[in-house]
């Protein structure tokens, strides 16, 4: 891999989302704020759902593995923007690349995993209420999750072994903030047809198995919705689907339009939005939707605040 400017032939540089320095310092603010709110939202849910045993049921099993992960793909990303905000030496080694390359990989789309095995919680939850207990019992809610992280590893893999197999010979500036599939192939002055015929056909079953899933698990739910004669009954049904759906669009949506479109749409600014919605953007936006629209949160928030000194204080005085 050849270098250019004054980067190394073990590096590549990070071009970013810009170079004028004003809007560097401002960029810095914003995504440090951003990734804050990350780390303390996600943390929040976890520690919540950790300490109210009204908690300890499979819907929010899933939610605190979900909120682990975005907490691993906001880290995998923010921190590597961060620095070549604050600095002018914009580069990251190839391994440094690679490893970026894969644990974006792995996390982003263990949250698509995470996202049907969700929808399949609440399919069963609305659907076979009478059988819930028995179908999501702990065993069957580790098991879903471990072989959703072995799949999602072992594509993360196959692509950044195919992608370290690549020769960059023309040019090592990455048009973007982060390493991606996308950026580094436009690099590579190898013959990327075969690579892209594999990883595309790879990408569609571990992008749209998951999305078939929750379409299947949604059908389910809107044919035994539409049967319940109470509009209160169809109200709390579809309550406990909506922070879901919202994640669930939100994620595909901004998914679709960066991998599945013609090449020739393929600009890069436009990409880098797109590229911050998903990594930093919408796992902000987790601990919002869930905690501040579920009346079970809030309720055991409330509980957890009781456990402190002065509710037991003035739960004796009265």
């Amino acid at each position: 891999m050849g270098g250019t400017g004054s980067s190394s032939s073990n590096e590549f540089i990070l071009l970013g989302l810009s170079n004028v320095p004003e809007t560097e310092t401002f960029l810095f603010v914003m995504f440090l704020m951003f990734y804050l709110t990350t780390i303390l939202g996600d943390m929040y849910i976890i520690i919540l759902a950790a300490m109210d045993s009204k908690l300890h049921n499979p819907m929010y099993f899933f939610l605190t593995h979900f909120s682990f992960v975005d907490i691993c793909l906001s880290s995998v990303i923010v921190p590597q923007l961060l620095i070549n905000l604050s600095s002018r030496r914009q580069t990251i080694s190839t391994p440094g690349c690679l490893t970026q390359l894969y644990f974006f990989l792995l996390t982003a789309n263990m949250e698509f995993f995470l996202l049907a095995v969700m929808g399949y919680d609440r399919y069963v939850a609305i659907c076979k209420p009478l059988h819930y207990t028995l179908v999501m019992r702990k065993k069957v809610c580790g098991l879903l999750v471990a072989v959703s992280w072995m799949i999602t590893a072992l594509h993360a893999l196959l692509y950044t072994v195919m992608t370290s197999l690549l020769s960059f010979c023309s040019s090592n500036q990455i048009h973007h903030f982060f390493c991606d599939v996308p950026p580094l192939l436009k690099l590579s002055c190898s013959d990327t047809s075969g690579y892209q015929l594999v990883t595309y056909t790879e990408a569609v079953a571990i992008i749209l198995g998951p999305f078939l899933s929750i379409i299947a698990s949604y059908t389910g739910i809107i044919s035994t919705v539409v049967k319940i004669k109470s509009m209160d009954g169809r109200h709390k049904a579809f309550s406990t689907c909506s922070s879901h759906l919202i994640l669930v669009a939100l994620f595909y949506a901004s998914v679709f339009f960066m991998y599945f479109r013609p090449p020739l749409n393929y600009t890069v600014d436009y990409d880098m939005v797109v590229s911050v919605i998903y990594t930093v953007i919408i796992p902000m936006l987790n601990p919002f939707i869930y905690a501040l629209r579920n009346r079970d949160m809030k309720s055991a928030w409330k509980r957890v605040r009781c456990l402190s000194d002065t509710c037991i204080i003035s739960q004796h005085k009265t």
